[in-house]
């Protein structure tokens, strides 16, 4: 018979500022005026994520924004509380992920409504639920944002 060590990591044996999170994942934060020891993501996948954004962004001329963190327990609430605040909010899309709630939400400015229809959004985030179920969160956003440029296509 298997023995099992559950849970592999004690709460109380972690540092200020980090848990375990309901999935299980350990999540700590990172203190303002600190230096990073880990980054979130590696160099390639920030280049590639960058490069995705700018590629879709200069292609359509529709500004692509990725928010990652939280968005509060009504996860729709907590991404049209952010969407003003990012650049160029009212010709730009917000693709916002909640890991923890394990929710996407996409928001669209004024300016572009007519190009990014919910249709679009919607081909967006189904692009992305594939590799977000792999626990691939650059790849599905990248894959997201490639979909989402080529559906909304070049402006007239």
């Amino acid at each position: 018979m298997a023995s099992t060590n559950w849970p592999a990591v004690i709460e109380a044996d972690l540092p200020h500022g980090w848990v375990v999170t309901t999935s299980g994942r350990v999540s700590g934060v990172h203190e303002s005026g600190d230096v990073f020891k880990e980054a979130p993501f590696s160099d390639t996948e920030r280049l590639l994520m960058d490069n995705t954004l700018t590629e879709a962004t200069r292609a359509t001329k529709v500004r692509f924004n990725i928010y990652i963190g939280d968005l509060t327990a009504d996860t729709a609430a907590g991404a049209d509380a952010i969407f003003p605040g990012t650049p160029e909010a009212e010709r730009s899309v917000l693709l916002a992920v909640s890991p923890n709630a394990r929710a996407v939400e996409v928001r669209s400015g004024h300016e572009v409504a007519d190009r990014v229809s919910d249709r679009v959004c919607q081909l967006g985030v189904t692009a992305a639920l594939s590799s977000f179920r792999q626990g691939q969160l650059i790849d599905g956003l990248v894959s997201a944002v490639k979909v989402m440029a080529a559906a909304i296509g070049r402006p007239a």
